[in-house]
């Protein structure tokens, strides 16, 4: 028996029995379980109901014995010496519960990744499918833009076309899509006048602010 196993157990019960279980029963059960490993794994140890409330901040005494006492009654933890008061320690042992199905979450994880696995799929295939669109559209903006490679030069263009084409992980539009009107014609002459001679030196490049 080690932690895994009882891990396991827990959660094909809690699968099965849903309108059983809430989150203070596995609370109680793995810090039993963490205080079993620290000392040891002894048999049977004290379990103290102040330190077991203040740990997992329960506030109510019949709060916490009712969930103790629910994984009792579930084969999860087994009764040595039953504590008086919120003041005193119970005795117990973790047992492994053999009563649990352990097949019923096992086969709803692998519907549940296999459909997750599906979905993965069709995302990429929709990802993939606005790149090609994209990449498509931007090839037919360097088209556009080559023919106007006798009148203006190549670093010009270059820089032209990194502008107009940038575009966010997420975005389905390039920078020139989202213009209302876009001209190559007229931007070409427009980015050259603002440029300042900038493209007199093929080193330089020119970004318009």
């Amino acid at each position: 028996m080690n932690s895994y196993e009882l891990s396991r157990a827990w959660f094909e019960f809690s699968f099965n029995n849903p309108e059983k279980i809430n989150p203070t029963h596995s609370a109680i059960y793995f810090f039993a379980i963490e205080h079993c490993n620290r000392l040891g794994w002894k048999d049977k140890f004290g379990f103290p109901s102040q330190m077991v409330m203040e740990a997992l901040g329960i506030k109510n005494w019949r709060t916490y014995t009712k969930h103790l006492n629910d994984l009792i009654d579930w084969g999860f933890i087994k009764l040595i010496e039953k504590s008086q008061n919120q003041y005193s320690s119970n005795v117990i042992a973790i047992v492994k519960n053999t009563k649990s199905n352990t097949k019923s979450l096992d086969k709803a994880l692998q519907k549940h990744s296999t459909k997750q696995s599906h979905t993965i799929v069709s995302i990429n295939k929709q990802y993939n499918n606005k790149q090609v669109t994209m990449n498509k559209r931007k090839t037919e903006f360097n088209k556009l833009l080559a023919e106007h490679k006798e009148k203006y030069p190549e670093k010009m263009l270059k820089d032209f076309e990194g502008y107009w084409t940038e575009h966010g992980p997420n975005d389905k539009k390039m920078r020139y899509e989202k213009q209302t009107s876009f001209s190559i014609a007229r931007r070409l002459s427009r980015w050259k006048s603002r440029s300042n001679g900038t493209y007199d030196n093929d080193d330089n490049s020119y970004t318009p602010v």
